[in-house]
């Protein structure tokens, strides 16, 4: 590992230790806490030794055209910006990144914004943004030399993976709470050959077992703890700087769940405006379930400054976690850009999903929390008509095809989340499902039902 031009800094007590001295769950020895990769000299470095933007601009451009198997992958286009393997000959793509970034007419419309996208993460090969984080840390383990990768996951980290480990030529462990992930996700880890144990607990509780396992067996830990995967998660806000001229959006909205993605968005931007790629940074914001909120909660309390699990509840099971790792990370990117932190409700994300869905994109639920929370953010007058807005979108729709269904059939939510037959949120939904109608098998029948639902 090329030690030489990175580091690993406790994000907890400040101390730097080598790559090669992490421990096998990635805690500081001192204090506990997480590390973040660290570039020494990136911000003292002047004249010739400074990375000169410019050139790295033209430079990632024209690799969209190369015919390199590396330029083709959305994280290992910007490598200048990783220097985390010894040989980049030894990076494990599935051509992951380089994801659209679309343009939500018809919410634009609806909440009087002129220019608000979505950044959709789930049109990665396994169908989530953690496709990009799995590059570059399954890359590390792999050139490490290890034989077994493992992680703790209600769905998307497993099925990523599960398949970048596969075409490493690695087996994979996943450890996977009993009964609270989406099928769509399980099937993926399965497929791509994991062994899979179903655990009574919840992920927290799956964390923690996995932890115990990587210290006493040579085992590499895969999850957001280990900070190389925040380190491919990062390259979005790249892509996103690109796709706006290296300008940046007013807003960047992100689902909060164990909060690396935020992290490691706020670190990409951070990076760009050190080395003066971008002029600023935009206001990050983290939106959580109502039933999942352990952020919202301590923003509340004591801005941040403390976290309280919780016992986490909501359908959006890829952000149903109770005690997130990276949450000192993900405040400090609040914090630091003056972006916010609020919940939403069951019945708010359902009808988001079914907004987004309405757009031809689709996404799974944890996703739609963004737009959920642009709309209270909207009516709070956080978010003004002229600024430009991204949502950051982080699974595809086909991940929990069962949520989808039970929202068109009506079967979803209870009369009680839904606000009752009378509110305004209750008839949003009646607008939205478009459940499958059984009809006589004859034109006029199909033309007749056409008529009535137009």
């Amino acid at each position: 590992m090329n030690d030489i031009l990175h580091q690993l800094r406790c994000f907890g007590c400040g101390a730097r230790i080598a790559a090669d001295k992490a421990q096998p769950d990635f805690r500081c020895v001192e204090c506990g806490d997480l590390f973040e990769v660290e570039y020494p000299g990136w911000k003292e470095r002047k004249g010739p030794d400074r990375p000169n933007a410019g050139a790295l601009k033209w430079l990632w451009r024209e690799r969209r055209c190369s015919s390199e198997i590396l330029d083709h992958s959305g994280v290992w286009r910007f490598r200048e910006l990783l220097p985390i393997l010894e040989s980049f000959g030894n990076a494990i793509s599935l051509r992951e990144g380089n994801t659209p970034l679309y343009h939500l007419h018809r919410a634009a419309k609806r909440l009087g914004i002129d220019q608000l996208y979505a950044k959709h993460q789930g049109m990665n090969p396994t169908g989530s943004f953690k496709d990009t984080g799995m590059t570059a840390a399954l890359s590390v383990a792999k050139e490490k030399g290890y034989e077994w990768v493992a992680c703790a996951s209600t769905g998307n980290t497993s099925a990523a993976m599960a398949a970048y480990a596969a075409r490493a030529g690695l087996r994979s462990l996943v450890l996977i709470p009993e009964g609270k992930i989406a099928w769509g996700k399980l099937s993926q880890a399965m497929d791509y050959g994991a062994v899979t144990c179903q655990l009574p607990v919840d992920f927290d509780g799956c964390l923690n077992i996995l932890t115990e396992i990587v210290r006493q067996s040579p085992i590499y830990l895969l999850n957001s703890v280990n900070p190389y995967r925040l380190e491919g998660q990062k390259t979005p806000a790249f892509e996103i700087a690109e796709a706006f001229d290296w300008n940046v959006p007013d807003h960047l909205i992100v689902p909060g769940g164990n909060l690396g993605n935020s992290s490691a968005l706020g670190k990409g931007f951070r990076e760009l405006k050190e080395l003066g790629l971008v002029a600023r940074m935009p206001r990050i914001s983290v939106i959580q379930a109502a039933g999942a909120n352990p952020l919202v909660q301590s923003f509340a309390r004591d801005n941040a400054a403390t976290l309280e699990p919780v016992e986490a509840h909501t359908r959006a099971t890829a952000i149903r976690i109770g005690n997130p790792a990276s949450w000192r990370k993900a405040a400090q990117a609040i914090q630091e850009t003056g972006g916010w932190c609020l919940d939403v409700t069951e019945a708010e994300i359902s009808v988001a999903k079914a907004e987004i869905g309405a757009e031809g994109l689709g996404c799974e639920p944890a996703s739609a929390v963004t737009l959920a929370g642009l709309k209270k953010l909207r009516e709070e007058g956080k978010v003004k008509s002229n600024d430009v807005v991204v949502l950051v979108l982080t699974g595809h729709t086909l991940k929990d095809a069962d949520y989808t269904i039970d929202f068109h059939r009506g079967t979803l939510l209870s009369e009680e989340e839904n606000g009752g037959a009378n509110s305004a949120i209750s008839a949003r939904i009646a607008e939205l499902r478009r459940n499958a109608i059984v009809v006589d098998a004859t034109p006029a029948a199909v033309l007749a039902t056409m008529k009535e639902r137009a």
